[in-house]
């Protein structure tokens, strides 16, 4: 039996010898390793970045330029809120903040004290609870009846109808339920040509948060129905017919499949609702003031202005609408954070 060169003498070969890597590569590899961080091979620079998106720079300037100007300069004057702020100081109001006295926390602590501020706050949390319980779900379910209408013709009729009145101002709303509802209504003046008592919606207070959750759901639940259709049409077809092969129903097929779907969307809306929950309304509340009562329609929106504009209370009014604003963004931070939990995206990633 013969032996070839390099092999054993059973006439197997050795295992090939793993090559050594070369000083300069070793000192390469080391090199681009950071301990602790990704290698930032293949990552653009910010220069070329700066030259290849400059047209989108140049499209978006405009907008950054109206929104530092009309949402961001604004806020430093919630200086006031530390102030007492008089207008009248000085030549001007701007220049009135650097000549008012400085007090502290004075202007927070007379709000805890306040009990018209306690009351606003009440129907406020009361109104938004209301309102997420009776108008957050509505949306969702015409947009998952409308999206069960086979024809395309009667589907677009539909949803032209109910978003019309998205675009109505709360002037007109209102006009149209007090037409309806008011005393001297269809509804109650066809009541009492009947020989019934006729009623008037609109001068009750006690079911004023039920009326103007009605008249939310009417104007805007049509906006909120094209959001979620826009989320139903990215729904692949093949999960429906994969799941009525499978033998599920309508019903199956909506909870196992368009629900989910959907939920990403839900949680997003949702988030932004929470965080808006201290803004229920300012215009649809200050048309119905008098009619109903200071009592039944005094959110802290209204509340602020009747204490800044109408009484010129400004410091005051800044340092409430100031407290409004921090709660809100705690609620929006909470909510997300509750999304995450979910394991949603909410309104920006972990």
């Amino acid at each position: 039996m013969s032996i070839t060169a390099g092999s054993r003498p059973d006439g197997t070969r050795p295992p090939a010898a793993v090559e050594e890597p070369t000083a300069a590569v070793a000192a390469a590899v080391v090199k681009n390793r950071v301990p602790g961080k990704a290698s930032k091979a293949g990552k653009v620079p910010f220069k070329i970045r700066l030259r290849r998106d400059r047209t989108l720079i140049l499209m978006t300037l405009p907008v950054m330029f109206l929104l530092l100007l009309f949402n961001y300069v604004p806020l430093l004057g919630n200086v006031v809120a530390f102030q007492e702020y008089d207008p009248y100081v000085s030549s001007n109001g701007v220049t009135a903040i650097f000549h008012s006295p400085w007090v502290g926390v004075e202007q927070f602590s007379r709000m805890i004290d306040d009990p018209l501020f306690w009351s606003a706050a009440k129907n406020t949390i009361v109104l938004f609870v209301l309102q997420l319980v009776l108008f957050f779900p509505i949306p969702i379910a015409l947009a998952l009846l409308i999206n069960s209408v086979i024809r395309p013709r009667v589907r677009a009729v539909a949803q032209a109808i109910m978003y019309l009145p998205h675009f109505f101002s709360w002037v007109l709303v209102v006009t149209v339920f007090q037409q309806i509802f008011g005393g001297a209504g269809i509804i109650a003046q066809t009541l009492e040509n009947h020989g019934w008592t006729g009623f008037d919606l609109m001068t009750n207070a006690g079911l004023f948060k039920y009326l103007v959750t009605a008249q939310a759901v009417w104007k805007d639940s049509g906006w909120g129905i094209i959001v979620f259709l826009a989320a139903l049409a990215a729904v692949s077809t093949d999960l429906y017919e994969a799941a009525a092969m499978d033998g599920a129903g309508r019903w199956r097929r909506m909870w196992h499949v368009t629900l989910p779907a959907l939920r990403p969307v839900i949680a997003l809306l949702l988030v932004l609702r929470v965080g808006d929950a201290l803004s229920v309304g300012f215009e649809q509340f200050l048309l119905q003031r008098y009619a109903v009562g200071v009592g039944a329609s005094e959110v802290l929106d209204t509340y602020v202005w009747n204490m800044g504009i109408q009484n010129g209370d400004f410091s005051y009014a800044a340092a409430v609408g100031l407290v409004k604003g921090a709660i809100g963004v705690c609620l929006v931070l909470g909510a997300n954070k509750f999304a995450h939990l979910l394991g949603e995206q909410g309104v920006y990633q972990k």
